[in-house]
């Protein structure tokens, strides 16, 4: 890119695009101050500064004296106008949903799983759950309730806020999740894919100087969530991250359920897992009856753990060579286990080049199961922040 190129994209003061960045580093808590947010989003202070005073005009954003550094001159700290507001989040699972509310700040609480009915279609099983947002939403003030989130497990369409085709979720093909929520709650609603979830969460949680991440969310399917420079990416097509199809050698002609033979998934996955111990005679029934056998050191289990973590650490020591992240991040079921951390961990090391792994960050996530819901929660404060700004400075034109 020329330098002139560079000048021109730079995002400028009035830019919508800026103001929503800034909203959402104060929100989730990654940056309190103009010098943090210029140095986080690359900006000028300047246009930094502007952005920031065209929110306060907005009554968006507000500022707080003297977070005195040391003696020096006072700080100014930037926080959230209305900051009294939250989210309420899920993430569903095949058979639970995990339940929370997100606060302004990112500080995710009141943490719960209820049963939830997947495969019974999203009619019937969304009431349900909508009523227990619902009584979270009371406990903490509903009229301070800004917006829901929900992560879900399989594709979703943001644009349109539909689930596509997803392979784990009969009934849900272009039911419209997003609007009924909005419907129903009465604020803006975010839907999100888990991985993306998960990634966002994560990210939130750590230094904001790893700036480039992989997550990988390894529980009965595989998937990934991509941040490059501090925020999500989504591709083309909205399917960056996804590694379950990269076919391995070691898979053969497997049969996957893509259509294709010898995915990632059919050797890797929680899923892979269940099918080959029975093979193998062991009575399992779910990943979770895996990780029970492995946690228990079983020596079957295990074995067929480790290798599925070094099958995993193989496609991604590619994506790791190519994209170069500060950090892999592993949530999911079958990153609780050790020998698959471990085998994952190993094999990054012996398949990419010194350079990519010589500062690189491999560990479990640091939210574990909570990562999907606390970026559910901060997809829902962001969208509410966005539709915010939005009727702030369509009426101020």
């Amino acid at each position: 890119m020329t330098e002139e190129s560079r000048r021109r994209r730079k995002p400028s003061a009035g830019h919508p695009v800026l103001a929503e960045r800034v909203l959402d580093l104060l929100a989730s808590g990654q940056a309190a101050s103009r010098t943090e947010l210029a140095a986080l989003l690359g900006a000028a202070p300047s246009t930094v500064s502007s952005a920031v005073g065209q929110l306060m005009a907005h009554g968006l954003v507000a500022e707080e004296g003297t977070v005195s550094s040391a003696g020096g001159r006072p700080r100014k700290t930037l926080r959230l106008g209305g900051r009294d507001g939250f989210a309420v989040a899920a993430e569903l699972g095949g058979r639970h949903a995990h339940v929370g509310v997100m606060q302004a700040g990112g500080v995710l609480t009141d943490v719960t799983t209820v049963p939830f009915a997947t495969a019974d279609g999203p009619e019937a099983a969304l009431p349900g759950l909508a009523a227990t947002l619902e009584a979270l939403a009371e406990q903490h003030g509903r009229e301070l309730l800004r917006g829901v989130g929900l992560s879900l497990p399989g594709p979703v369409d943001i644009v349109s806020g539909v689930v596509t085709l997803p392979s784990r979720m009969p009934g849900w093909n272009r039911f419209p999740v997003r609007t009924w929520l909005e419907d129903r709650f009465g604020v803006p609603a975010a839907i999100e894919n888990d991985a993306n979830c998960m990634a966002v969460g994560e990210h939130g949680a750590q230094p904001p100087e790893r700036r480039q991440s992989i997550m990988v969310k390894t529980g009965t399917a595989i998937g990934a969530g991509v941040i490059a420079d501090g925020r999500l990416y989504r591709g083309g097509t909205g399917a960056a991250g996804e590694i379950t199809h990269v076919r391995v050698e070691a898979a053969h002609d497997i049969p996957c359920s893509c259509g294709n033979t010898g995915c990632l998934e059919t050797v890797a996955s929680g899923a892979a897992l269940v099918r080959i111990l029975r093979e193998r005679g062991l009575a399992v029934a779910s990943t979770e009856d895996v990780v029970r056998l492995a946690s228990d050191a079983d020596p079957e289990a295990t074995r067929a753990v480790r290798q599925a973590g070094r099958y995993l650490g193989m496609v991604l020591a590619a994506n790791v060579n190519f994209f170069n992240p500060d950090a892999v991040y592993l949530g999911g079921i079958l990153s609780t286990l050790e020998p698959f951390v471990a085998a994952v961990r190993s094999q990054l090391y012996e398949g990419c080049h010194p350079l990519v792994t010589e500062h690189l960050v491999i560990e479990r996530a640091s939210l574990g199961a909570d990562a999907g819901l606390a970026g559910a929660g901060r997809f829902a404060l962001q969208r509410a922040l966005a539709q915010a700004l939005h009727t702030a400075t369509a009426h101020h034109h």
